[in-house]
């Protein structure tokens, strides 16, 4: 096994999993770190109880978008003042999609692909309707993005790691190639960012955006990020012009002025200081990993988890790379009877998740998952399928979330 300067060890015990549960989802909600409940109290009874309306000045409230965003920053290879945590992620979708279009307006074509979250095709539909101008989505298959960026393409939009599947996008060739023929790329990190190394310094990202409450572990809902390259600072178009992004937020102009030169401008409205409380400690934990111990650490766990299930669960087909540098830090597998097998599965305490159509999804995530979880939930699926415990009728009925 390989020896490691991340106490992979120290970083499970921060966390308060239920006893005998193998949460197998941190890829989708993150777990409670140990901290939250302390960092709550502490908010309630030390800060909002007793400072009230001082705390925005005595607490550093007002800044903690910034702050936060140059810890997130350090996980993403973001320089510092390039990164601001707010709002939600469709709301940072919708941002960096409309402030790419302003940059090339004479273009109309905005590239995706079919693998894509949905909710960020759903932004980027709503855009075009709003500007009402011509413009076009166009979403091929993953693995023909890159014959996909033309001339006539003027924004790329992708998430780089497939929800799905775990496919991984090659970000620096996708960016070289749609800088050199003129387009920008905004990028979706949110299965990226605290799953697999990302430098979006080095790749001369556009624009990045992502979610805390996943791999980062902020808690349900938690705030949103948005990167800008330094570049662009100048020059980028907030669009959703609130207070909170304004030149002098406190002089009250009823005329907008973006924060000039500063990521700031980027901000809208006044963000939840409670949520910034848990996503602070959930970061706490993070400031002790190093990303590229953490993906190879993923890279044998997953390697374990793919050769075990394959080994013992017939039926079950991969869908996610077996390179592990193309991929993220979750494995899926199709099942005819995915959904049902999955419910049989987290009834016996092992939580994954399903995506339609029949892909059954499991988080691989080091911070506290290792080989006992691995194995433990292999032979409990592969009794679940010598057995067929999928095939009972409480299995078969479909939740509100899949």
């Amino acid at each position: 096994m390989t020896q490691y300067k991340t106490d992979f060890e120290w970083t499970r015990q921060q966390f308060d999993l239920p006893e005998g549960m193998i949460y197998l989802n941190g890829n989708s909600l993150g777990p409670m770190p140990r901290a939250s409940v302390p960092a709550m109290t502490s908010f309630l009874n030390d800060e909002w109880r007793t400072e009230l309306i001082k705390g925005w000045n005595t607490k550093d409230w007002f800044m903690q978008t910034n702050t936060l965003g140059d810890r997130i920053g350090r996980l993403i290879g973001a320089p510092a003042g390039s990164t601001v945590v707010s709002d939600t992620l469709s709301i940072k979708v919708f941002q960096a999609v409309a402030a790419g279009m302003a940059m090339v307006p004479d273009r109309k074509v905005i590239l995706s692909d079919n693998g894509n979250f949905p909710t960020d095709l759903y932004m980027v539909e709503g855009l075009i309707k709003l500007k009402d101008a011509g413009y076009e989505l166009r979403t091929p298959d993953p693995e023909d993005v890159m014959d996909h960026i033309t001339e006539d393409v003027g924004v790329v939009m992708l998430t780089e790691v497939d929800y799905r599947t775990g496919r991984r996008h090659d970000m620096k060739a996708i960016i070289d190639k749609a800088h050199a023929l003129g387009a920008v790329v905004v990028w979706d990190l949110a299965h990226s960012a605290g799953a697999v190394p990302v430098d979006v310094g080095g790749c001369d990202v556009d624009f990045a955006v992502g979610c805390t409450y996943k791999y980062l572990n902020g808690g349900p809902g938690a705030p949103a990020f948005i990167h800008v390259a330094p570049r662009l600072l100048d020059t980028v178009e907030p669009f959703l012009s609130g207070w909170y992004g304004h030149e002098a937020p406190f002089a009250f102009d009823t005329a907008f002025r973006p924060m000039p030169g500063k990521i700031e401008r980027m901000r809208i409205g006044t963000p939840s200081i409670a949520s910034f409380a848990l996503l602070s400690v959930a970061l706490d934990i993070w400031d002790n990993v190093d990303m590229d111990e953490l993906q190879t650490r993923s890279a044998e766990l997953c390697a374990l988890f793919i050769s075990e299930i394959e080994a013992r669960c017939p039926g079950l087909d991969l869908v996610t790379p077996r390179e592990p540098r193309k991929r993220g830090s979750h494995v899926s597998f199709a099942f005819e009877h995915g959904y049902a097998c999955m419910q049989a599965l987290i009834a016996d305490n092992v939580i994954g998740d399903f995506r339609a159509p029949n892909v059954m999804r499991f988080g691989i995530t080091p911070l506290f998952v290792n080989e006992a979880d691995i194995m433990g939930a292999v032979d409990k699926l592969e009794k679940i399928l010598k057995e067929e415990r999928w095939k009972n009728a409480q299995f078969q009925k479909r939740s509100l979330v899949t």
